[in-house]
């Protein structure tokens, strides 16, 4: 990391606080209907694009994906908690505003949460609340009894998200920080039974005097867990615990069927927690019948995906981080385009005559926990420049 005062979707609404943002709403309908009209008039009185699923339920494509379509496409999440949880979809055994949920947490998407008081909620309702409020990485909660209240947090909340400055905070590093590579590190080897090809990413908090055997059992006793509440993994996929005295494992079972000669995009397979306090995450990068593949376009991608699970983890509460991410120099590896319908006829392999164990960035800052959501997309970017300027291309 060395450049400061970079861009990510925080500081997006204060670039543009004087044009209009799109403010996606995500509830069920029934018991907030109330709540949900006065929104709409409310965001576009103050200049900005309500986003409801009122407008586009018509459409010919599913109302669920279309949904997540323009989620991706809106500013700013705002989640209104009623009393009812709504349909469960069976491709994801989640309601539709639970699915929005996840998907905004892995954009990094600003989101604003309000709960309806007063009122009683149905136990699978509860048990989503529970999951929003428990969330420890800044998001936004508050109250609300009728619309009226509603309208006046929701007014203030978005007047603060224009006027807020960028969460992403950098400062000089004095001395090399203490990371441990996992593919130079022979005490873990043990724990990686597969040949995969994997790219490593790793945030180390600063002055972190580590875990006692007593904290690192806790946390390892736990990790499973926290891993699966992420919601980043299907619940079919299997999580598989291995622990030493000086690191936790958790592995993740592929999502997808073997295929060696066709396309395939990445996936996270590891999640580690060191004794140190460093948490790395591991996962393939595209690859197709001629091997891995480094892409310049969808690299920050997936190191943004990866901080935004780290932080979802819920290990880190206050401080500052060291963020690094590497991959091992092999044959198999090159620079080129990843395509998801067909395999390449030729390929240039980095690893040819390399000396280089790993292909790795060397951090000389330290940067706020923003990183590890609202800023994912911005360090991710930056991140993945830095890799590839380590590279011999």
């Amino acid at each position: 990391m060395c450049c400061k005062g970079r861009p990510n979707p925080q500081a997006n609404l204060v670039q543009r606080r004087h044009s209009s943002v799109k403010v996606f709403i995500s509830s069920v309908r029934k018991g907030l209907e109330v709540e949900r009209d006065s929104l709409r008039g409310l965001i576009t009185a103050l200049g900005h694009t309500p986003v409801m699923f009122e407008d586009f339920s018509a459409q010919s494509t599913p109302s669920r994906e279309a949904c997540l379509a323009a989620l991706e496409s809106a500013d700013v999440y705002l989640l209104l908690l009623g009393p009812i949880y709504g349909h469960v979809f069976p491709e994801t055994g989640q309601s539709a505003t639970h699915d929005e949920w996840v998907r905004a947490q892995q954009l990094g998407k600003p989101r604003l949460v309000y709960r309806k008081v007063g009122v009683r909620f149905a136990p699978e309702q509860q048990d989503f609340s529970r999951i929003v409020e428990a969330y420890a990485t800044g998001v936004f909660r508050d109250s609300f009894s009728d619309s009226a209240e509603l309208q006046t947090k929701v007014a203030q909340a978005l007047r603060e998200l224009e006027s807020k400055p960028s969460p992403l905070d950098y400062k000089r590093l004095t001395q090399q920080p203490a990371l441990t590579w996992i593919a130079e590190d022979n005490r873990i080897h043990p724990f990686n039974n597969s040949q995969e090809f994997l790219l490593e990413l790793h945030v180390l908090p600063m002055d972190s005097p580590g875990y006692s055997a007593r904290e690192m059992s806790q946390f390892s006793d736990s990790l499973v867990k926290r891993v699966r509440s992420t919601e980043y993994f299907e619940s079919g996929r299997s999580l598989d615990l291995s622990k030493s005295q000086d690191c936790a494992v958790v592995r993740i079972g592929s999502g997808r069927r073997s295929a060696w000669d066709k396309p395939q995009s990445w996936e996270i397979r590891e999640v580690l927690l060191h004794k140190t306090g460093q948490i790395s995450t591991r996962a393939t990068l595209p690859v197709d019948g001629l091997g891995s593949i480094l892409d310049a376009e969808a690299l920050p991608r997936q190191i943004a995906e990866m901080l935004r699970l780290t932080g979802a983890l819920g290990i880190f509460q206050q401080g500052r981080v060291v963020v690094a991410v590497g991959v091992p120099s092999k044959m198999s590896l090159s620079v080129d385009t990843f395509d998801p319908h067909r395999s390449r006829t030729r390929a240039q392999p980095l690893g040819f005559g390399s000396s280089v164990g790993v292909y790795r960035t060397e951090p000389d800052e330290s940067v706020s926990l923003a990183a590890l959501e609202a800023g994912a997309d911005e360090v991710g970017r930056d991140l993945s420049r830095a890799l590839f300027a380590q590279l011999p291309v």
